[in-house]
């Protein structure tokens, strides 16, 4: 299918004496990718002209002109450069030899528009819907007609024993050795069979977690009054990077919804306070970056106001052991944020800045202006001024700044995207960093003999002391010393005992602290930081290599579900947490926008052994967003709730709720023995104790 294109009505003054006599057609031109021309031709008499166009990950060369490769109707740059992202971008209309370099991190659909009056180049990655659609790859599967299915239960469970499936609650008894059953087609061909009798409940163990992450910024408003602290601001234009309103109150909303999934923890993203203001989005500064992610602390001893106040997050914690479901707090112990003009003029660091003058008296309200892109704040920053020490201090951090310790080029002292790096090597006792020390409303307090990893794990796990939460996921583990980590889960397991010794009424068990870890590109491999006080590591692997073949058919998981049952449910001290979309990778959805195939990926991920994380709009085919030239931005976009009233997205959320449903109920699909039945139907069994299932996939519906 051809991709679409879409016209300005506008008229280019270039064309207009091209147009004056009825014998002259207007000239048209192809965008050329690699050298090869996109179908669709672009005519010149119309303006400004954009197409969408598909772009796997790489490097690609682009330049715009006719067949001919003739000159004034030939665009490109006059010498070979990149194409950034966002920023329209001159072209040479003689360019016959020259084209961009455009770097693509994300495969998908790109917005080119192209103004010939400049002439000009912008690109962008496209978010609305196209006619086109990017077709998953081929995979081999069984078939099935939409029948009744006949299993063998032989050595499973006696004659006599009924059954149900849990999908779709039809019932029945085995005969000879068999059951037949016809699975529902909303199942995609799958029966989830367990016995009708009652079996007592498991407890809760980390061994079974089906985790739900969600970005509180974006995923529910419930207050929408905190929507701009410290006078953060929208920009008006795309919110790649703003702050959307997400909240504490808003979550606490939707426990219901999450909990109906079947899940038994969340994982929120850090809550402590952020920086207060923005920096430049993307090489070229397409837009205002703030931290509504999380990941780039001020205070961690102070919850930000734009996700609530204590009350709420004490109600959140509260309300999800209520129903059963721990709170995963997203910990950042390698580094804290950026110097921001809002933080500097919030916290009275004035003399770090210059030209200011020329700035709005709210700092945070300055927008670029005079060819300046949102890079330019910038130029009122003094880089080189000597009261960097009044920030956080060369005690405190390694930073490209007068004074402090440069950063290294190993994964422990190295600065993970140019943000200051914490020394949590030194053994050093140190007092508090002169921007909390002068801070009117921090919590945070000097400590004798007391290292900068001390204070770190001290603040952290004063959250878990006070307000009962359950265990931390840890940012960029390898670049941090092991035996932090150690440390960090010994304190958080001493903290969530007084808090449970405490509030006696509210603990859901005497099970410790747990933490999980993100080692970037970890895979199923037991090693040495499972001795540092990890019980499980996010798993990159399944993602990456078995995601989509197995949600094509789900009868080729059987390699995949033998070998993770095998390596770690019969290890009580590895587990692995499997995803197939995070806000640092991709989403599933997102590569192929495709209902039915995000239907058939939760059959294959939702019955995988060990402990697996459901990123918000998983469920619900949560589509991208625009990015910015900045990709990871594009897989950050608000829950899409207006598309859960009805229709496919709404049916698509209760087929992920049934296996989640199913998931919850058995202890034995994330941490039993796996042994496979049959081939055709595909089939197998999970057992744990005395909790026994069986899932039949009759294969593809033909």
């Amino acid at each position: 299918m051809r991709p679409p294109f879409r016209l300005d009505l506008r008229l280019s003054p270039l064309w207009l004496a091209m147009l004056a006599g009825p014998a002259l057609a207007a000239p048209q031109v192809h965008l050329y990718v690699d050298g090869k021309p996109v179908a669709e031709a672009l005519t010149l008499d119309k303006g400004t002209v954009s197409l969408t166009h598909s772009l796997s990950k790489g490097s690609h060369q682009i330049r715009i002109g006719d067949a001919a490769n003739s000159c004034g109707t030939s665009f490109g740059p006059s010498e070979a450069k990149p194409l950034p992202f966002g920023t329209a971008q001159p072209m040479d209309k003689c360019a016959k030899d020259q084209s961009f370099t455009l770097r693509v991190m994300l495969a998908g659909d790109y917005e080119f528009t192209f103004n010939p009056d400049t002439p000009s180049l912008k690109v962008l990655r496209a978010t609305k819907k196209s006619e086109f659609k990017r077709q998953p790859p081929e995979e081999p599967c069984i078939a099935w007609d939409g029948g009744p299915v006949t299993v063998s239960l032989k050595g499973v469970w006696p004659d006599g024993t009924k059954l149900r499936d849990a999908y779709s609650k039809q019932e029945a008894v085995i005969k000879g050795g068999k059951l037949t059953l016809t699975p529902s087609k909303e199942s995609g061909g799958l029966l989830l069979l367990e016995p009708v009798a009652t079996v007592k409940a498991e407890p809760f163990s980390w061994d079974q977690a089906s985790v739900y992450f969600l970005l509180t910024d974006r995923f529910h408003n419930g207050d929408p009054a905190n929507d701009h602290s410290f006078g953060r601001q929208k920009d008006g234009q795309d919110e790649v990077a703003t702050w959307h309103g997400g909240d504490f109150k808003g979550l606490t909303e939707k426990l219901d919804y999450i909990k109906a999934l079947g899940m038994n923890a969340i994982w929120i993203t850090p809550m402590v306070e952020q920086v207060h203001g923005f920096i430049g989005g993307g090489e070229q500064g397409n837009f205002p970056f703030y931290a509504y992610h999380g990941y780039w602390a001020l205070d961690f001893t102070k919850i930000d106001p734009n996700y609530g106040d204590e009350e709420s997050l004490k109600t959140l914690v509260d309300e999800a052991h209520k129903r059963g479901m721990r709170i995963i707090l997203d910990v950042v112990m390698n580094h804290a944020g950026y110097a921001t003009l809002a933080d500097l003029q919030d916290l009275g660091l004035e003399s770090l800045t210059q030209n200011t003058d020329k700035l709005p008296a709210r700092w945070n309200d300055w927008r670029p202006s005079g060819g300046l892109n949102w890079h330019g704040y910038n130029q009122f920053i003094n880089y080189q001024s000597n009261d960097w020490t009044k920030w956080w201090g060369p005690d405190w951090v390694r930073a490209g700044l007068p004074g402090y310790p440069q950063p290294g080029t190993d994964d422990v002292t190295g600065s993970v995207a140019g943000l200051p790096d914490f020394l949590t090597e030194s053994s050093n006792a140190v007092g508090l960093p002169p921007l909390l020390a002068a801070k009117k409303d921090t919590r945070a307090k000097p400590l004798p003999n007391t290292s900068v990893s001390d204070y770190l794990i001290a603040w952290h796990t004063d959250w878990v002391r006070r307000f009962g939460i359950d265990g931390f996921r840890a940012d960029t583990v390898k670049h941090l010393e092991p035996a932090v980590w150690a440390r960090l889960k010994q304190e958080g397991t001493v903290a969530l005992k007084e808090w449970k010794a405490a509030n006696p009424s509210k603990a859901l068990d005497a099970l410790p602290f747990y933490m999980v870890g993100e080692v970037w590109d970890h895979g199923v491999a037991k090693d040495f930081w499972y001795q540092n006080g990890f019980d499980s590591l996010i798993n990159f692997d399944y993602q990456r290599e078995f995601a989509l073949p197995q949600a094509q058919c789900m009868a080729g998981a059987e390699p995949t579900y033998a070998s993770y049952a095998s390596r770690i449910n019969q290890d009580p001290e590895f587990n692995v947490l499997s995803y197939i979309s995070s806000h640092d990778t991709k989403l599933f959805f997102g590569d192929y926008q495709d209902v039915p195939l995000q239907r058939r990926v939760a059959n294959s991920f939702m019955l995988l052994p060990g402990g697996i994380q459901l990123y918000y709009g998983d469920e619900s085919g949560r589509g991208l967003a625009k990015d910015g030239g900045v990709f990871d931005q594009s897989v950050r976009s608000d829950m899409n709730w207006q598309e859960l009233a009805s229709g496919d997205k709404a049916e698509l959320v209760k087929h992920w709720q049934r296996l989640g449903q199913f998931r919850a109920a058995h202890p034995a699909v994330a941490a039993g023995s796996h042994q496979k039945l049959s081939d055709v139907p595909y089939s197998f069994v999970r057992e744990k104790g005395a909790d026994k299932v069986v899932v039949v996939f009759a294969g593809r519906q033909q």
